[in-house]
């Protein structure tokens, strides 16, 4: 019997930090552990706030087990970076899919999804969802 296969989950920020703590903060609300695989991809090579092609992809390729990878970004010139990966076609991996979400609230529903064992469409859905999510 195969090992079940989770969608992993990339997490890109500007900020290393950022994307770090925001990972930090989803496995451990989703209680999910080791099981998702998440990877933070923040910053540039040299530590500074921006975004890195070859961060991205690295961390795209670890969290990447075949049952598809949830990108999701913070700000705009991420969401650009990414979407020029997807482009060129041979950088990601297939089933690699930027996913339209608030980037917190969105990596949290992404996991927990994730760990349950759902499909790609599932997390990205959860995700996305997380845009209605009222806080008054």
């Amino acid at each position: 019997m195969s090992e079940k296969q989770f969608v992993g989950i990339v997490l890109v920020s500007h900020s290393a930090e950022v994307a770090a703590s925001v990972a930090e903060l989803a496995r451990g609300l989703s209680g999910s552990g080791a099981s998702v695989p998440v990877a933070p991809a923040g910053g540039t090579e040299g530590g500074g706030l921006g975004t890195s092609s070859e961060l991205i992809a690295a961390a795209v390729a670890s969290v990447d087990r075949g049952a598809g990878v949830a990108v999701l970004t913070d700000l705009g010139s991420s969401v650009l970076t990414v979407k020029a990966l997807l482009a060129e076609g041979d950088e990601l991996p297939a089933g690699t899919r930027l996913v339209d979400a608030p980037f917190v609230e969105g990596a949290v529903a992404a996991v927990v999804t994730a760990s349950t064992g759902a499909d790609l469409d599932a997390v990205e859905a959860a995700a996305a969802e997380a845009y209605s999510y009222r806080k008054v």
